[in-house]
């Protein structure tokens, strides 16, 4: 606790005495190695934390943090038990269980998710790495305006598992798309078929998502496939973001209406406006209503993070989504973006990674407390 932090920065991880020497002897002559961390702290920059959206999920996720820290537990046990009775499941079985599709309902995909990123952020806060700013994707702005404060964990709950079951209950049917393709050149596509067909994401200068009728966009999908471009149908049960949202709108309006609210502690950039987050903007129900049918303008909230002077981003969820996309929309290149979690890595391993790189890139962690 009495040493000092210098400007060139490295961390050893290892699972043993042995992995800790060996990555010890490699820093000590310059040597490349799995484990070791390294860097060199610049200008600095600001830290925004990003919240991953539905799409991200998988089974098991969280579990190995789970078994692993308190803190991660408490925080997604604290979760469970205000979801678990409108779920009729508990939501901790279904997400470390064996059934995918379970999973991937949305009425069950929504509160896991907003679980797993809620009890991230506790975790690493609990470290002393915390956020300038937030910024979330779809169900993930919910979990970056509940840390921020604008609601109790109890009605951040209710309203996450209405918005799941609510949505779950549309009829089936729907498309969405992902297209290599500009903002502009979509929006020309969608004149007069505004009542079935919408932007659900821009994701990036050359990445958008189109949802609504299955016809619809099976057309657009086919213009762009026609012109060389890439589009990728995306694996959902309903078309999120678009006008066949509109029938679970009052009833969402409804609860959302029944909630306490509170301006933001932590600032944010709404995924909505793609703009900072001004005042009591986001703490009222009518803009969660918005928030469901209107696209998510995840590109634009990424440039206005980069001009508040954000160079870190870390990504809280399951995987590295949004890390890839933030890629494709930052200008600079000096920029760290990494992942709190990766699919296909050990889960404690690859978050002490992400927290490790964050350090060594000059931003503070309290490591007597880990």
């Amino acid at each position: 606790e009495t040493r000092s932090v210098f400007e060139h920065r490295a961390v050893v991880l290892g699972c043993d005495r042995v992995e800790l020497l060996r990555g010890l002897e490699a820093l000590a002559v310059g040597g490349a190695v799995s484990g070791v961390v390294t860097g060199d702290v610049g200008a600095g920059g600001r830290i925004a934390f990003l919240f991953a959206g539905q799409g991200s999920q998988r089974l098991g996720m969280g579990r190995e943090l789970y078994e692993s820290y308190v803190v991660f537990a408490d925080a997604f046990d604290a979760v469970c038990a205000h979801v678990d009775g409108e779920l009729g499941r508990p939501l901790r079985e279904v997400v470390f269980g064996g059934d995918a599709g379970l999973l991937d309902r949305t009425e069950y995909a929504q509160p896991a998710l907003f679980a797993v990123e809620v009890a991230l952020f506790r975790l690493v806060e609990s470290w002393g790495l915390r956020p300038d700013v937030l910024l979330g994707h779809s169900v993930g702005g919910l979990a970056a305006a509940h840390v921020a404060g604008v609601w109790s964990l109890e009605d951040a709950c209710r309203l996450v598992a209405a918005r799941g079951r609510l949505m779950q209950a549309l009829p089936s049917g729907g498309s969405m798309v992902s297209l290599q393709a500009c903002e502009d050149e979509v929006l020309s596509l969608l004149v007069g078929r505004e009542d079935h067909l919408g932007i659900a994401a821009v994701n990036g200068p050359l990445s958008v998502v189109v949802s609504g009728a299955q016809g619809a966009v099976a057309e657009v999908a086919g213009h762009f496939r026609e012109l060389g471009r890439k589009a990728a149908y995306l694996t959902v049960s309903h078309a999120f973001h678009s006008p066949l949202m509109e029938p679970m709108l009052q009833e969402f309006r409804r609860i959302a209406q029944s909630v306490a609210y509170a301006v933001p502690r932590l600032a944010v950039v709404s995924d909505l406006t793609g703009e900072p987050v001004v005042g009591e903007e986001i703490a009222c129900a009518e803009y969660w209503v918005e928030h469901v049918r209107q696209a998510v303008r995840f590109a634009d909230g990424i440039r206005r993070l980069e001009e508040q002077g954000v160079t870190r981003f870390i990504e809280l969820g399951p995987d590295g989504t949004l890390t890839a996309m933030a890629q494709e929309c930052v200008e600079g290149t000096e920029h760290l973006l990494v992942a709190a979690l990766r699919k296909d890595r050990s889960e404690v391993r690859a978050l002490l990674s992400a927290v490790a790189e964050a350090f060594t890139d000059g931003a503070d962690v309290d490591w007597s407390v880990f």
